[in-house]
């Protein structure tokens, strides 16, 4: 099972990243654990200065901006 955190203050493209990742992977028929990180001090842990920030199994792959729906069908299936 995949572990996906977005990071982020709760803005609106940070819940529509959410909602991305999660239709995505209903999509995909992949189970994913989803958390939504909102503690600053958490989010600069992983050097994200510009949000949403997605982490992946403990990897950054996206900061600032709604990603692409190519990219987030991406994070689910691998």
């Amino acid at each position: 099972m995949k572990n996906i955190k977005v990071l982020g203050s709760g803005c609106r493209n940070c819940e529509t990243t959410a909602n991305l990742i999660r239709i995505a992977a209903e999509q995909a028929c992949m189970e994913i654990e989803l958390e939504k990180i909102t503690d600053m001090a958490e989010i600069m842990s992983f050097g994200v200065m510009s949000t949403p920030g997605v982490v992946v199994d403990g990897i950054v792959v996206h900061a600032g901006g709604l990603p692409a729906p190519d990219l987030v069908r991406q994070w689910v299936s691998k």
